[in-house]
């Protein structure tokens, strides 16, 4: 263990101020797995910079069921810091839940107006929190962080690129780096936030379809000095199938027969095609289409991709129905509505309910 874990003596430095009564303005929230050698400098880098912002600020670790010393180091700096001017929290997971999970679970406890995300590999540079902080109070809702040089390992580059392409072309959520984790939000949004999987890289598109105004910034990407890399290649399918589901969650979440409905009209439309394809073969007027083919049509697969068609356009209107019955239940049974207000302005006076920017 390390040293420094067994010594409560504060650091000396700006943070050594009481700690603030006010609302926290900014909340850093930074998943943990096995960094144990990157945490002291992170903690150090990070707390002077949101010493420097002037407001109340918090910073949140989140313990992926690390398997090294972060947990014991984390718990050093949580006391090492009690009382000092930005609070610092730990949140331990049971087990590894992966990235997604740990982001997840610091958003939820999350206290400030502003949450930025970063990694904790050290690779993600503390000092561009301000920029994006800056952006946010511009005007919109993300400031997504960009890695325009980037020092990663090539093998794990140039999928990245290829991946967000795809992400941005399905999405239409134009954004250079979907994969930086480096990223400020407002935390009222995240609040209304569930997330599953690999989806923390889909924030910013699950946000874009809730209306949320995205701006993507610049920012330094530096090497890793200390431990291993725990991002490999098999990310890239887990990513296109969890943007599937974003994509079905985001635009058909609140209306399943519309999708599924889609779907049967596909399969209703190829089976009067098949179906006209079969009375073209039973009345044998297939020379008059240029085709020399003189076996009857109960020979070819046409029956069976006839009745396929027909079942698939069937079982695509229940399950239509049925979605529709799980999501009146889902969103009533709850209380929950499918919509968000952003503002509400009166004729009365007063000041109108909206944020920043708006």
């Amino acid at each position: 263990m390390h040293e420094a874990a067994t010594d409560p003596r504060p650091m000396n430095g700006p943070e050594e101020a009481p700690a603030p009564s006010a609302a926290i303005s900014v909340s850093a929230v930074i998943p943990i797995y096995n960094e144990e050698e990157n945490l002291d400098e992170l903690d150090a880098e990070l707390r002077a910079v949101l010493c420097g912002l002037d407001r109340a600020c918090e910073i949140l670790y989140v313990d992926d069921r690390s398997t090294d010393g972060s947990r014991d180091r984390l718990r050093a700096l949580v006391a090492q810091h009690a009382g000092h001017a930005v609070r610092t929290r730990l949140v331990l997971l049971r087990r590894n839940f992966g990235q997604t999970a740990a982001l997840a679970a610091g958003f939820e406890q999350a206290e400030g107006e502003i949450v930025v995300a970063l990694d904790g590999d050290g690779q993600n540079d503390p000092k561009e929190i301000p920029k994006l902080i800056e952006t946010l109070e511009g005007g919109c809702d993300v400031a997504s962080g960009w890695r325009r040089d980037r020092f990663d390992h090539w093998a794990r580059v140039v999928p990245s690129r290829v991946a967000n392409r795809l992400i941005s072309s399905i999405s239409k959520v134009d954004l250079h780096d979907h994969g930086c984790t480096l990223k400020a939000y407002r935390g009222d949004l995240l609040r209304e936030l569930h997330l599953y999987g690999e989806m923390h890289r889909f924030i910013p598109v699950y946000l874009a379809r809730q209306g949320a105004r995205v701006v993507e910034v610049e920012v330094s990407h530096r090497p890793r000095r200390k431990g291993v890399s725990k991002y490999g290649s098999d990310r890239i399918f887990k990513v296109l199938l969890d943007l599937v589901l974003i994509l079905f969650m985001s635009r058909y979440f609140t209306r399943p027969m519309h999708f599924f409905g889609q779907a049967a009209i596909l399969f209703a439309g190829l089976f009067v095609a098949v179906g006209g394809l079969m009375t073209i073969f039973k009345l044998g007027l297939l020379p008059l289409i240029g085709i020399d083919y003189q076996a009857d049509f109960v020979q070819t697969p046409l029956p069976a991709l006839a009745g396929t068609l027909f079942a698939s356009a069937v079982l695509s209107l229940f399950f239509g129905v049925l979605g529709e019955i799980l999501i009146r239940a889902y969103f009533e049974l709850q209380g929950l509505r499918p919509f968000v207000v952003q503002a509400i302005e009166s004729s009365e006076g007063g000041e109108p309910l909206k944020r920043d920017g708006d």
